[in-house]
């Protein structure tokens, strides 16, 4: 952090206090004001439900600026970042801080390639979940696991130990999250195959089976790529805070990102697509494309109840750029797999296209956004809508991994601590039971 020449005056009505705060400055973006000495000065804390207004980090991993619809991966462009590489030089850059050479590159593809295997006993521990049991409880459950099976590299104050971590991790989720989906269905479990990329392997390992030979589509295993990337890191939201603050009290790496997975659980956050999804098939099929301008008009009404999900963000205030992106990987997809005529699509067109003509929409700042497509392309590649939030898990943990080092290497972090307005009863007795009301 750079301090910057100016400084922040707090002062009181009464005249009972005035203190001096200081501002330090970021790469791009907002000044922060240093309060951390605030409450031994003033006897108070601040107040900041949702932490709108409060950094909590120092961080230079990705920045987002949602008035201008920019997102950054160690200041590359997600548009470019999308388009050039693959989700694996992602990876490397979000963990390395630079994208990796020619010789880099297969290094760590490679490395990454030969810890996609996880422990056969994992296979039994499966077999304590019912069959119906959401994807997402299941994959909670792995993750926290592996510090069972993998405590040779969980001291988190060796460096080294941190990086093996971080690549068990990236390697193993895909696996964890087809285990889960193939014990859904009563299949054999599918092995890691290391002549596959990352996102092909998953492909194979989710959708093949014994009785025959599976063939990777080159352009469903570049969507899915794509939709890697694009969920890859995304600041200070609300499962990598909880990463965060779960790992500030010196637990193990896998626990910390099973923290994270359970956060991303929330409809609120990774379930988005999935909501998104059910909101177009229900309109679907209560009259479809002649229906939309009738249940936009009931979004506008706030007694009718009717939401419109994959629009808005609590950061961007303009097109989600993840969200032209994914339109643009939503057409190949369809159009690859004959499925250009899908009415769902088509009908995302219409709620989109009504959304950014009307002044309600336009006025509110509700773009479309990364959401809005992800769970029609993930429909038809054949991933089922509860499998949608583990798939943004097994996307997010390099994000996740990265942030929680970062952290770690920091030599001011400690552990996480927020402060409340208590309004509840001040201090009275217990009495005897007779009295009591």
């Amino acid at each position: 952090m750079n301090l910057s020449d100016k400084k922040a005056i707090l002062s009181f009505s009464d005249d009972s206090t005035k203190i001096e705060l200081p501002i330090y400055k970021g790469t791009v973006g907002p000044d922060v004001i240093d309060i951390r000495k605030l409450y031994s000065q003033t006897d108070m804390f601040t107040y900041d439900p949702g932490f709108m207004s409060t950094a909590a980090c120092e961080s230079a991993i990705t920045y987002i600026d949602g008035e201008k619809g920019e997102l950054l991966y160690r200041g590359y462009p997600i548009e470019q970042l999308a388009v050039n590489c693959s989700f694996l030089d992602i990876c490397y850059l979000i963990l390395n801080g630079e994208l990796p050479n020619s010789a880099q590159k297969e290094d760590f593809d490679q490395t990454v390639t030969h810890h996609t295997m996880v422990n056969e006993q994992l296979h039994f521990f499966l077999r304590g979940f019912r069959r119906d049991a959401h994807p997402m409880a299941v994959l909670t459950g792995l993750v926290g696991a592996l510090s069972a099976f993998y405590h040779d590299s969980t001291d988190i104050t060796n460096p080294e130990h941190r990086h093996i971590s971080a690549i068990r991790l990236i390697a193993k989720m895909p696996t964890l999250v087809a285990m889960a989906y193939k014990y859904s269905l009563g299949q054999p479990y599918i092995y890691p195959q290391n002549n596959l990329s990352y996102t092909g392997n998953f492909l194979r390992m989710m959708f093949a089976t014994p009785c025959e030979e599976y063939k990777v589509n080159d352009v469903v295993e570049r969507a899915l790529d794509r939709i890697f990337i694009l969920h890859a890191d995304h600041e200070q939201n609300a499962s990598t805070s909880t990463v965060r603050l779960c790992g500030s009290s010196g637990t193990d790496p896998f626990a910390a990102i099973a923290a994270g997975v359970a956060c991303l659980w929330g409809p609120a956050h990774g379930g988005a697509n999935e909501a998104c999804l059910k909101m177009l098939e229900d309109l679907q099929a209560n009259g479809g494309i002649e229906k939309v301008g009738e249940f936009m008009e009931k979004v506008k009404d706030k007694n009718s109840g009717v939401r419109l999900m994959g629009f808005g963000h609590r950061v961007y205030k303009n097109y989600d750029p993840r969200a032209k992106l994914m339109q643009e990987t939503c057409k190949e997809v369809l159009e690859s797999l004959g499925l250009q005529d899908d009415p769902l699509f088509k009908l995302a067109m219409e709620v989109e296209r009504i959304a950014l003509e009307d002044p309600y929409f336009v006025e509110r700042k509700l773009y479309p956004n990364v959401d809005f497509y992800s769970g029609i392309v993930q429909r038809a590649i054949g991933i089922p809508t509860s499998l949608f939030t583990a798939i943004f898990a097994l996307a997010r943990t390099v994000g996740w991994i990265a942030q929680w080092n970062e952290m770690l290497s920091d030599p001011d972090y400690k552990i996480g601590r927020p402060r409340q307005l208590y309004t509840g009863y001040s201090a009275r007795d217990v009495g005897n039971i007779e009295t009591r009301k």
